[in-house]
């Protein structure tokens, strides 16, 4: 299992389009993913989850990845986070 512990940087945290960029990245992968922030525990693989966890610009969250794929979903993830979620 691997652990990303990271900070939102984009201007609109894990909302709408930055939420569906993150899902759109991992959907593919075998791996588990699960996003934790505040207390509250999202499918990484569904747009509806990761919108319910209300994280905004600045959140840190935690990322957890499980799978025979985890090593490239994690240096995937960390990099697009890194980047804005691709946000615009």
């Amino acid at each position: 299992m691997k652990k990303l512990n990271i900070s939102l940087s984009n201007p609109t945290g894990l909302h709408a389009r930055p939420a569906k960029n993150f899902v759109n990245l991992v959907k593919d992968y075998a791996a588990e993913i699960s996003v934790f922030y505040n207390g509250k525990k999202a499918n990484g693989k569904s747009l509806i989850s990761l919108l319910t966890l209300g994280a905004e610009s600045g959140a840190n969250i935690l990322v957890e990845i499980n799978g025979e794929d985890e090593e490239t979903v994690f240096a995937t993830l960390k990099e697009c986070i890194d980047k804005g979620l691709l946000e615009e």
